[in-house]
This record gives C-alpha cells, sequence and structure tokens, in this order.
C-alpha cells in the first residue's frame, strides 16, 4: 500500500510538474505569440514607410527627368549675353536700315516732284507746240487767202 501511495504521489508529482511546464509553455507561447505580432506591425509600419520613401523616390525621379528634358531644351538656346548682343546688333541694323529707307523715300519723293515738273514742262511744251502750229496754220492760210486775193 505505501508503494502504491508512493506511486500515487510520484504520479501526482510528475502531473504536478507537468502542469507547471504546460503552463511555462503557455505563457512563453503568449510571449512568443505577442513579440510575432509585434514584428508584424513593425513590418507593416517598415512597409508603409517603404512606400511612402518609393513615391517621394518616384517624384524625385520624375522631377530630375523632367529637370533633365528641360535642361536639354535650354542647352539648345543661347544664354542671355549672346542673346543680348544679338537683340542689340539687330537693333543697331534696324535703325539702320530705317536711315536707309527715309533716305530712299526722300530720294523718291524728289524723283516725283521732279518728274511732275518734267511732266508739267513737257505739257507746257505740247501746248506751245499746238498753239505754234495753229499759228502756223493760221498765218498759212492767212497767207494763202492774200496770194489768193490781188491788190486792187
Amino acid at each position: 500500500m505505501l508503494s502504491t501511495l508512493s506511486q500515487c504521489e510520484f504520479s501526482m508529482g510528475k502531473t504536478l510538474l507537468v502542469y507547471d511546464m504546460n503552463l511555462r509553455e503557455m505563457e512563453n507561447y503568449e510571449k512568443i505569440y505577442k513579440e510575432i505580432e509585434c514584428s508584424i506591425a513593425g513590418a507593416h509600419e517598415k512597409i508603409a514607410e517603404c512606400k511612402k520613401q518609393i513615391l517621394q523616390a518616384k517624384r524625385i525621379r520624375k522631377n530630375r527627368q523632367e529637370y533633365d528634358a528641360l535642361a536639354k531644351v535650354i542647352q539648345h538656346h543661347p544664354d542671355r549675353h549672346e542673346t543680348l548682343k544679338e537683340l542689340e546688333a539687330l537693333g543697331k541694323e534696324l535703325e539702320h536700315l530705317s536711315h536707309i529707307k527715309e533716305s530712299v523715300e526722300d530720294k523718291l519723293e524728289l524723283r516725283r516732284k521732279q518728274f511732275h515738273v518734267l511732266l508739267s514742262t513737257i505739257h507746257e511744251l505740247q501746248q506751245t507746240l499746238e498753239n505754234d502750229e495753229k499759228l502756223s496754220e493760221v498765218e498759212e492760210a492767212q497767207e494763202t487767202s492774200i496770194e489768193a486775193d490781188p491788190k486792187p
């Protein structure tokens, strides 16, 4: 009986130890479960942060590409100093050409006036010639009439 009792005590002690071990294992599993949950939450935060970084990197890349495209376009155009020199040269050329234009217009106006005077002179000369012809015709007519009329 003693041995049965001792076996029962031994069995009970063993069961208690297994029970304690199971409790500690459950606590350990809960601790591991909480650590895993924290790791998952941390991973989700890192993923969200990485997504933000990716979006920012994409925006930066897009801006750089636009910048490079604009820089290439700008490289095709001359710089401000050269453009101002060209504008100044073109302004001087325009001023010179406008002086030439005024000079040519003045000459053209002078030629028009001279041509008008020439035409007026030619017209007056024609009038004079026509008047002379009429006078000569009248004189010839008078001479022929004088010759045809004998004097009494």
